[in-house]
């Protein structure tokens, strides 16, 4: 590498990872405000971008470093205060709100925007790149989650019963969108020693998918807001079925003999206390 400080790497590493999804969301902001493609759609097309293209920029951290994953998300606590202040009416920017929002409102970017930034954020932290836990909350989120309303608009007619909000094409695509995206970032993270590669890991990221384009569907997803309950089904179901199947490393920040931080020595007892008992 250019440096063998893994904290100038790291803080190196936040920078690409920030111009890359600074540059998605610019791309995003311009086309909406540019109205080159429905704001519905631009909006969903942000949501499922930037999020995956910020995973894709993971590998680039080191592995001896306990502050990775607190300058990793660097960009996305930028892009939190950014909404934050628009939100509240202190700064005016028609890119972002247009490229953000449902109906154009700027107070809009204190919902659902925020939740998923901060999911984001908390992700990144408490489970980092060696849980693969994290691969299911942000693959559901953005991919699942972000394909569902795009493919609910379209071919939505038929709607579900218990949520006439929601529709089978928008539930199908989310669990398809979302299973897919965690299978391909399990691939690519393997490929660096992250996470481990099986079909045992694939059905379990299959039936994650599945609570979490059930839970989805559900009126009270409707009520609050899917950028909450699709990360917290994501967690709940994914750290239950993850222990089930044996799969280590849940919840921590990093596993690397090199390194060990007070954040990952807490999980650690929290997974042992579990486990003693049973």
């Amino acid at each position: 590498m250019w440096t063998e400080n893994p904290l100038v790497r790291d803080a190196g590493a936040a920078v690409l990872t920030g111009l890359a999804a600074a540059v998605v969301l610019r791309f995003w902001e311009e086309v909406a405000s540019r109205a080159l493609l429905e704001q519905k759609l631009c909006r969903k097309l942000v949501h499922i971008t930037v999020g995956l293209v910020y995973f894709l920029m993971w590998p680039l951290f080191s592995s001896d470093d306990v502050y990775a994953p607190f300058l990793a998300p660097l960009i996305i606590v930028i892009n939190i205060i950014k909404v934050t202040v628009i939100g509240v009416g202190v700064v005016k920017d028609e890119g972002v709100v247009n490229s953000m929002t449902r109906h154009g409102d700027y107070r809009e970017l204190l919902k659902g925007p925020l939740y998923y930034a901060c999911a984001i954020t908390l992700t990144t932290i408490v489970f980092w790149r060696t849980s693969p836990i994290s691969i299911a909350v942000i693959c559901n989120l953005c991919a699942g989650d972000g394909v569902a309303d795009i493919a609910g608009r379209r071919f939505g007619q038929v709607k579900l019963p218990h949520n006439p909000e929601k529709s089978y094409a928008g539930s199908i695509a989310m669990f398809m969108a979302g299973f897919i995206a965690s299978v391909l970032y399990m691939c690519y993270f393997n490929i660096f020693g992250f996470v481990e590669k099986s079909w045992t890991m694939v059905g379990a990221f299959g039936a994650i998918s599945l609570a979490a384009a059930v839970v989805e569907s559900l009126p009270i997803s409707t009520r609050l807001d899917d950028n909450l309950t699709v990360p917290l089904a994501s967690v709940l179901v994914g750290a239950l079925v993850l222990y089930f199947i044996g799969a280590t490393n849940l919840c921590c920040m990093s596993t690397d003999d090199s390194s060990s931080s007070s954040l990952s020595a807490v999980a650690e007892m929290v997974f042992a206390g579990s486990r003693s008992s049973k």
